[in-house]
């Protein structure tokens, strides 16, 4: 009897994105919406760099990583919870509860590694662009991209493990529209204030190091950026880098805002609305960012446009 109370109770409720909300089918046709944009957009930014030769360049290739990643993240995350509204009950089985913490941090940790790698990238091709294609060979943006991927697939493992090895014998709900760590380890019966210290330190390392190596490459870069004399090619330069600046600023500020500020100074509404900026808009307006401030981009999809016949006349 004891098993079957156990297996009847191993369900986790998930509380649901429009729980506090009065406009629930508005707020829900816009994250559709949205879903909807990011995946489309995301998918022709890989389908472009995979197609356009101009954009087989080592910038390129880890931006089709980061697309990936981009991809990723709302499929994870989004189609659950459309499927909770749609179906009017948010349950989540034990094992698909371990495969959203598990991918998430995967794709979260593995994406933040990336960005601080991407400015290094930017930092070879300002700095020092004669090097620029030793520095910055196959080899070595190969070397990034795994690292970025192993990274992530440890972190997660770790994480995944240690917070499903918690007893949770009280209550199954959960305040939060998909699987996180912080949310469930409120649910937890056993005394998990060391691990959650553990985990704000390993969070805080996960976050700095990254952003340091970020703050050391774009220092180097605004210093050549303004030792340069052509007008011209400042604005290049300004125009390369910018890009991934917007996108490690939506990434790392919500990130920041989740593993950076003590759960006391911030409330499970504030925790769902910031989920879904990282696990959503942020990968929606990533490939928009690239695609609109970046010529190669713009011009590899007017081609695109013109062999399908739809270029405007």
């Amino acid at each position: 009897m004891g098993d079957a109370n156990q297996s009847v109770t191993s369900d986790f409720i998930l509380v649901g994105l429009f729980s506090h909300s009065g406009s629930r089918q508005l707020l829900f046709s816009l994250v559709a919406a949205t879903f909807t944009v990011g995946l489309l957009g995301n998918t022709i930014l890989l389908f472009l760099i995979r197609m356009d030769s101009r954009l087989h360049t080592p910038m390129y290739f880890l931006l089709s990583q980061l697309s990936v990643f981009d991809v990723g993240f709302p499929l994870v995350a989004i189609p659950k919870m459309a499927s909770h509204f749609l179906q009017g009950e948010g349950s989540i089985s034990f094992e698909g509860c371990a495969a959203q913490i598990f991918f998430l941090t995967l794709l979260g940790v593995a994406e933040g590694i990336l960005l601080a790698l991407m400015s290094y990238d930017r930092y070879v091709a300002v700095c020092h662009p004669l090097q620029y294609p030793v520095l910055m060979r196959r080899q070595v943006c190969l070397l990034m991209v795994g690292s970025s991927w192993l990274a992530g697939v440890l972190n997660a493992s770790i994480q995944t493990s240690i917070t499903l090895h918690f007893p949770y014998c009280a209550s199954r709900i959960v305040d939060h529209f998909f699987c996180e760590v912080p949310a469930l380890l409120k649910l937890s019966c056993a005394d998990t204030s060391a691990y959650e210290l553990a985990l704000s330190t390993s969070g805080v390392l996960i976050l700095v190091l990254p952003l340091s190596l970020i703050a050391i490459s774009y220092g180097h870069v605004l210093g050549a950026v303004i030792r340069m004399r052509s007008e011209e090619a400042r604005n290049k330069a300004f125009t390369t880098c910018s890009s991934h600046i917007t996108v490690v600023g939506l990434f790392y500020g919500a990130a920041v805002f989740m593993y950076m500020v003590p759960g006391a100074y911030h409330s499970p509404h504030q925790d769902n609305v910031v989920s879904l900026f990282y696990s959503l808009v942020t990968p929606t307006l990533n490939p928009l960012i690239y695609s609109l401030r970046n010529r190669e981009v713009r011009m590899a999809l007017v081609k695109m446009l013109s062999r399908a016949g739809l270029r405007p006349k």
